[in-house]
Parts: C-alpha cells; sequence; structure tokens
C-alpha cells in the first residue's frame, strides 16, 4: 500500500517562467493540439491545474504550460504533490497520459450531446475531434467506410489503365 503522505492540497498560482519541463517526457503534443488547449483556455478558461513537486517540476500538464506560455499567461494554477518518491512521479507522469487514452466513448450518447451542442450553435471545432472524426460521429457512421452495396456493384464502370492493366472504377 502506497504511504505517500496525504496533505490538504490547495491550488497555488506560479509564474510560468518557474516552471521546469521534465525532458524525458514520453508524451508529445503536436503543434495542432497545442492550438486546441489554447483554443480552450480561452473558451473555458484554466479548468485543470498543473501537477508540480516541491521544486515546481511538472508532474503533469506539459501542453497546458506550452499554451500557457503561447499565450503569454504570466502565472498558471498548479497543485504540488508534495511527498511523491522518485519513481511515483515518473509513474504519475506516464500513468496521467495512459489513463485518460485508455477510456472509450458511448458514440449514441456522444452523437447526442454532439447534436446538441451543434443545435445551440456551439463550436464543434473547439471539442478536439478533427473534421473527419465529427462527421462520422455526427452521421454514426465511419465516412470513409461506406457500406458496400451489392445492388449498385453492377452499375460501376471500370476502366483498364493502358500502362500497368489494373482495373479501376471510372
Amino acid at each position: 500500500m502506497n504511504k505517500t503522505k496525504a496533505t490538504n492540497r490547495q491550488v497555488e498560482r506560479r509564474t510560468v517562467d518557474s516552471l521546469i519541463v521534465y525532458e524525458r517526457n514520453a508524451r508529445t503534443h503536436s503543434e495542432p493540439q497545442i492550438r486546441q488547449i489554447m483554443a480552450s483556455l480561452r473558451e473555458f478558461g484554466w479548468t485543470n491545474p498543473v501537477l508540480i513537486d516541491e521544486k515546481n517540476n511538472i508532474i503533469a500538464g506539459h501542453a497546458r504550460v506550452e499554451a500557457a506560455k503561447r499565450l503569454e499567461m504570466a502565472e498558471v494554477p498548479c497543485i504540488t504533490l508534495d511527498g511523491l518518491t522518485e519513481a511515483q512521479k515518473k509513474a504519475y507522469l506516464i500513468a496521467d497520459n495512459k489513463l485518460a487514452l485508455n477510456a472509450g466513448w458511448d458514440d449514441d450518447l456522444l452523437r447526442a450531446e454532439l447534436l446538441d451542442l451543434k443545435g445551440l450553435e456551439f463550436n464543434l471545432d473547439l471539442l478536439g475531434f478533427n473534421p473527419e472524426e465529427m462527421a462520422d460521429l455526427l452521421l454514426g457512421q465511419d465516412v470513409n467506410q461506406p457500406e458496400y452495396d451489392e445492388s449498385a456493384a453492377a452499375d460501376v464502370k471500370m476502366v483498364t489503365c493502358p500502362e500497368c492493366g489494373h482495373s479501376f472504377p471510372k
């Protein structure tokens, strides 16, 4: 059983420049993702504090801190996770990212929520789905994998490439 001391962890504001990035953070953040986080911060404000250790080393929140830098924020909310061993810090950094990836979606409920938001004229781009994923969700199907309709196959005209000899739908 973990013997980490449980303290009353308070949210405190820290300067962005005082936070130290973990150089061996294996989680990557693409340019489009950082822009999505920036848009989320502008729309919703800061909703999830950065987790740091007693020396201001970032344990969780690297992408949020990068977004804050680009938005020229001077301070961000942080929670200090004191009393963690070095092994626990390294493990939590990985677990914080991986555990979120292990979640799934109830597609029907998600579709209902998206349709509600669309009806409320909310900007669905802020949700993080790419346009293809959004189309799939709103239509309830994979737009890249149309259903095969055997009856339509007979109507497809084929053309043969004179160079390679392969046939393709016209």
